[in-house]
């Protein structure tokens, strides 16, 4: 199968780079699974122009969208990925192959998970991955923080702010000693302890830890950094930062000439917004620099 644009990932900026690249006349084939996508499973309210709903919904819109404009979508991941004459080569899970003039890395992350009981099952329903994003659903109710590193005493500070009861735990902890004291200042309780499982029906209510604490909670932060998803950029041969981030230019470039990359995978802030603002830049170029590959 050939295609002008193929979009790795089909979170928030990889549908919208399609719609941009398909918008701009040129062929595009898109891959990944939506419900991967870290948008998958939340509620988002802090989109421009959207009240607050599902993300799923959104998603499903902007795929709906993409293919109206031609872009063909399979549902499926790739597994391997090379560069050759000018032109990238992917493979996906059922053996298809596609050759593309350009490419758009639009993974996301991988985000540390703890691996307990109730993490993955009450994941959107009171477990989250970023509090930042997130905050503002927990005024007034309880949070807990969990991770050992400065990220999670970051996190911990910024929901005192918010939350009406704030613990952070952290069993080994490694956070900076200025930000540890600023979050344990602002109130949030210390808990040096491993986490042992997350419990609730149908929502976050609790948090067991392995000395057997009980902390009643609606929601559970786990901020245990995060790793890029991006290894098939490598293949590519572009080379993520220390942090696995992919750095890119105005244009969502790469040091790969046709190679383009958006959303989450090329840093911080993780936030929808940011993720189509640079889809919409990333199809585009992508779309630019297939026209002029031809």
């Amino acid at each position: 199968m050939d295609a002008d644009v193929f979009v790795i990932g089909s979170g928030p900026s990889g549908v919208q780079a399609a719609i941009h690249a398909a918008r701009k006349r040129a062929s595009v084939v898109v891959a990944g699974k939506p419900s991967s996508s870290s948008m998958s499973g939340t509620e988002i309210e802090n989109y421009f122009g959207s009240p607050p709903r599902p993300g799923d919904e959104i998603l499903a819109e902007g795929i709906a969208l993409a293919k109206s404009f031609g872009a063909a979508f399979l549902g499926q991941n790739v597994v391997s990925a090379s560069a050759e004459d000018g032109r990238f080569r992917f493979s996906m899970e059922d053996g298809t192959e596609v050759v593309a003039k350009a490419a758009v890395i639009a993974t996301g992350i991988s985000r540390k998970s703890l691996g307990i009981p109730g993490e993955k099952d009450l994941f959107g329903k009171g477990v989250s991955y970023c509090a930042v994003c997130d905050c503002n659903f927990y005024r007034g109710r309880k949070a807990v923080v969990v991770g050992n590193d400065s990220e999670a005493a970051v996190s911990a500070e910024l929901m005192t702010r918010y939350a009406s009861e704030t613990h952070w735990v952290a069993w080994d902890a490694e956070a900076e000693e200025t930000l540890a004291r600023k979050a344990a200042e602002a109130g949030a309780v210390m808990h040096a302890s491993k986490p042992k499982a997350i419990e609730g029906d149908g929502k976050v209510e609790r948090i067991v830890l392995e000395d057997g604490t009980i902390i009643p909670t609606d929601g559970v932060f786990i901020e245990l950094g995060a790793r890029s998803s991006a290894d098939i950029a490598m293949d590519l041969g572009v080379m993520p930062e220390m942090d696995d981030s992919v750095k890119v230019g105005s244009d969502c470039s790469t040091e790969v000439p046709g190679v383009f990359a958006c959303g989450d995978v090329t840093g911080r802030p993780w936030q929808v917004a940011k993720a189509v603002g640079q889809g919409c830049v990333a199809g585009m170029s992508a779309a630019d620099y297939a026209r002029k590959a031809e």
